[in-house]
C-alpha cells in the first residue's frame, strides 16, 4: 500500500546512527515484544505478510514517531484485537493507559491480483517496466521503483505473492523476479554512474517495455 512507511529511496531523515556493539534489545519490554510476536507466529495467528500490513496501517504519525518494536507491539496488538483474542478494554487495562491500534483493514478496496501461468513470463536479461501500480492493500513493490525500468538477472520460482497472502487464504504462488535497476534511472543523471540497485519484484509487478 501506499503508505508513509515506504521509506525507500527517499532522503533528508539524517544520518543512520550506528552504535558500537549495539545490544540486541535496549528495553525490557523489547525483548517481552519480540517474544509474543514470535509466539503469535509459532500458533499461526498470523502470516508475515498481515503483520507487515498491519504495521503499514499504523497511524502516520504514530509511525514516524515511534520505534522499532513499538511497531512490533502495536501490529501484534492490532492482530490479536482483530481476531478476537483479547480486546482493546483489556489491553488497556494492562497497560495502564491508551493502547493505540492500526486503522482497519479496508477489503472491498483491495484488489487481488491472479497467479502466474506455468512458465515465468520473463527470462535473465528480459527488460521490464515496473508497472505504476498504487495498490491500497499491501504489497512489496517499492513506490521508489514504479514506473522505472530495469532488467531481469535472476528468475527465483514461484512463491506466495503478498498482496493476496497478506488479506486471503487463498493460495495465489506467482514467479518472482530479481531486477537491476541503474541508479541514474531511479535518481537521475546526477547519480553515480557505476551505482545500481537490484530489487525482488514479482511477475504482476511487471511488464515487458
Amino acid at each position: 500500500m501506499n503508505g508513509v512507511h515506504d521509506l525507500g529511496g527517499m532522503d533528508g531523515f539524517g544520518p543512520v546512527d550506528v552504535e558500537a556493539n549495539e545490544r540486541v534489545f535496549h528495553h525490557a519490554w523489547e525483548r517481552t515484544v519480540f517474544g509474543l510476536t514470535a509466539a503469535t507466529s509459532a500458533q499461526r495467528l498470523r502470516n508475515v505478510h498481515t503483520f507487515r500490513h498491519a504495521i503499514e496501517r499504523m497511524d502516520p504519525v504514530h509511525y514516524l514517531s515511534s520505534s522499532y518494536y513499538e511497531h512490533w507491539l502495536t501490529a501484534t496488538a492490532t492482530l490479536l484485537v482483530e481476531m478476537g483474542v483479547v480486546t482493546i478494554a483489556e489491553l488497556e487495562a494492562r497497560a495502564g493507559g491508551r493502547m493505540p491500534l492500526s486503522e482497519p483493514v479496508r477489503p472491498d478496496l483491495i484488489e487481488l491480483p491472479a497467479p502466474s501461468a506455468a512458465a515465468p513470463c520473463f527470462a535473465v536479461g528480459s527488460p521490464v517496466v515496473v508497472r505504476n501500480l498504487h495498490p491500497l492493500g499491501h504489497t512489496r513493490c517499492p513506490r521508489y521503483v514504479r514506473g522505472k525500468r530495469g532488467v531481469v538477472v535472476r528468475v527465483d520460482g514461484a512463491f506466495p505473492l503478498p498482496d493476496v497472502a497478506a488479506h486471503s487464504s487463498e493460495r495465489c504462488e506467482q514467479y518472482a523476479y530479481n531486477v537491476r535497476f541503474e541508479g541514474r534511472e531511479l535518481w537521475g543523471d546526477t547519480t553515480d554512474s557505476a551505482a545500481a540497485v537490484h530489487v525482488d519484484l514479482w511477475e504482476s509487478y511487471l511488464e515487458a517495455p
